[in-house]
């Protein structure tokens, strides 16, 4: 048995506010325990709300790290794809949200970080430290990101193409990319909407992608998105 290495935080020195925005913020008892409670909410309102329906789970991987990409309707997807993971996981799970949305105000901030546990990502000013401290922090923390490519919500229910700082994430490392499309949560609550409606949600997820011999490049990265975009539109049902 390996002996124990107890090292500190890394966002042990950051002020709240600034742990809050922060790519480095772990999650402690109290997060951890509001997490798993919002998770039990959340599954309750998609069961009622959304009669949710999860096809492929038998697909997750059994152990981090590992991301699940699916294409972006609503504010619901997060949640959605958050719900299909198992409870034993819901400490290393960290949803990719935008901060120009999520991070700007004291109230959104705090449920993105308290209950969601998600990190920001800022779309205007996303530099390539940003995507390589994600990097960084997936491998050596197993974690699990929940990424949407298409970088913002569809205005009119179409997957749009997918970006390729997800293989800047992914290129050329061991961490498998799981595909998912959800059917029905634009419907439920589109950008144009600010409270859903009750209608039924599918979520299929896909068999893991491996990208391990792909060029940590410009060109590694497209064809990393590509062939997820392609994994993702294969599992739609139209």
């Amino acid at each position: 048995m390996e002996p124990w290495n107890f090292q500190p935080a890394r966002d042990l020195s950051l002020s709240p506010g600034d742990r809050v925005q922060s790519l480095r913020r772990e999650v402690g008892l109290v997060g951890a325990a509001s997490c798993l409670a919002w998770r039990w909410l959340t599954r309750i309102y998609l069961t009622a709300a959304h009669r949710l329906e999860i096809h492929g789970r038998e697909n997750l991987p059994s152990r981090a790290p590992f991301v699940l990409v699916a294409n972006h309707g609503s504010h619901l997807d997060a949640l959605i794809l958050a719900a299909a993971m198992p409870v034993r996981q819901v400490g290393r799970v960290f949803p990719i949200a935008a901060g120009d949305t999520f991070f700007t105000k004291k109230a959104t901030s705090l449920f993105a970080t308290a209950f969601m546990n998600a990190l920001p990502i800022w779309r205007k000013k996303c530099g390539a430290h940003s995507l390589d401290d994600l990097r960084a922090r997936l491998v050596g923390d197993a974690c699990i990101y929940i990424l949407f490519p298409e970088g913002t919500r569809t205005r009119t229910g179409e997957m749009t193409r997918f970006k390729s700082g997800l293989g800047r994430i992914v290129a050329g490392t061991s961490v498998p990319i799981v595909p998912c499309y959800l059917d029905g949560a634009w419907r439920a609550l589109p950008p144009n909407r600010s409270m859903p409606q009750a209608g039924k949600i599918t979520l299929r997820i896909g068999q893991p992608l491996a990208f391990e011999s792909a060029t940590n490049d410009r060109e590694g990265w497209n064809a990393v998105a590509d062939a997820t975009e392609n994994a993702v539109r294969e599992l739609s049902p139209n």
